[in-house]
């Protein structure tokens, strides 16, 4: 496995990351057995870099991983663990959600994140969503001294806006910016990425297969399992279902034309773009596992990087990433 640094501050990830979140919610019911044995995989592969959140759940992502680590005690010491604060979710209403970025919000959702992880330490901790309520500098100045503590080592964001990145950065160094990032979620270009650049942020991409949607196994929108929430997006009702589905399969005979997987195109698109992103699709079977992991070697021509871009263009996409009321979260 290939390492890539993110930003400049110092903090060496591998070139693939695991997102973790669908092992504990979101897309149909866990499996820890299985969830467990892909975390043990992903090591073997050399996939260093996890990510998880305290609201997965709520807390039972960060709790599966705490097991992981318990389980053999040199596997933390081999990663670089990665986790997010800020969307509140109630235990007993999961649904219900807020967001909080208060100063004394932040130690103790960070105490929190240790104590379920089993670790003394953040590799890197990220705002999971900016409180538009609470400056950024007074959030930031915040988990700044978590850093000075020894609790976490670098900071991050999720789905900022450029200014208040800025505003972040001038605060405490930010080593890494995550948001939503594939060829079917371009936005990111236009005025976030090229902030990240000029002030040597890195960016690390989810859903960097469209949500599952950019492998092609997802046909038809009864493929959702009941309790899917992908079931409530937009790209995945009516007409956009159909529209996005047509792009999808351009994308499949591609793959197919070059002899890869559609997932392994996608994800060689991104890894493309640049030595500052570290995409971190996320899955809780091994088998999806390995086959991402080998996008790392698939290499892209200058004119299959052309055709890609020609096929799935900045806004090609068919609606909106989230409902309307979680867009309103992105982007601040």
């Amino acid at each position: 496995m290939q390492t890539r640094q993110l930003g400049r501050t110092g903090l060496t990830v591998s070139a693939l990351g695991l997102g973790c979140m669908g092992m504990s919610d979101f897309y149909g019911q866990p499996d820890d057995a299985e969830s467990l044995r892909t975390l043990a995989r992903a090591l073997e592969l050399g996939v260093t870099f996890l990510d998880t959140a305290d609201m997965y759940g709520p807390y039972t992502n960060e709790e599966l991983l705490g097991r992981f680590f318990k389980e053999d005690k040199a596997r933390r010491a081999q990663v670089q663990l990665a986790t997010k604060f800020g969307i509140e979710r109630d235990p007993n209403n999961p649904t219900k959600r807020g967001i909080n970025g208060r100063p004394e919000y932040v130690r103790k959702a960070a105490e929190g994140s240790l104590k379920r992880l089993g670790t003394d330490y953040l590799d890197l901790y990220y705002q999971h969503r900016v409180d538009p309520g609470v400056p950024i500098e007074e959030t930031v100045g915040a988990m700044g001294r978590l850093v000075e503590e020894g609790k976490v080592r670098f900071l991050g964001l999720s789905e900022a806006g450029a200014d208040t990145i800025r505003r972040a950065h001038a605060t405490h160094p930010i080593t890494a910016l995550q948001t939503e990032y594939s060829l079917w979620s371009r936005d990111v270009e236009v005025e976030i990425l090229p902030a990240l650049r000029e002030l040597g942020i890195g960016l690390v991409p989810y859903s960097p297969l469209g949500r599952g949607f950019l492998t092609g196994e997802i046909q038809q929108f009864e493929d959702f399992a009941p309790d899917d929430y992908r079931r409530f997006s937009p790209r995945f009702q009516g007409e956009n279902f159909d529209k996005n589905l047509k792009l999808v399969n351009h994308l499949r005979d591609l793959a197919r034309q070059k002899g890869v997987s559609a997932s392994q195109l996608a994800l060689a698109w991104v890894l493309a773009q640049g030595d500052d992103l570290v995409p971190i699709p996320g899955t809780k079977r091994v088998k999806y596992l390995e086959e991402n992991v080998a996008a790392v070697d698939v290499k892209l021509t200058a004119d299959e990087l052309r055709h890609l871009d020609e096929l799935l263009p900045l806004g090609a996409a068919a609606g909106t990433r989230y409902p309307a009321a979680m867009m309103a979260a992105v982007g601040r």
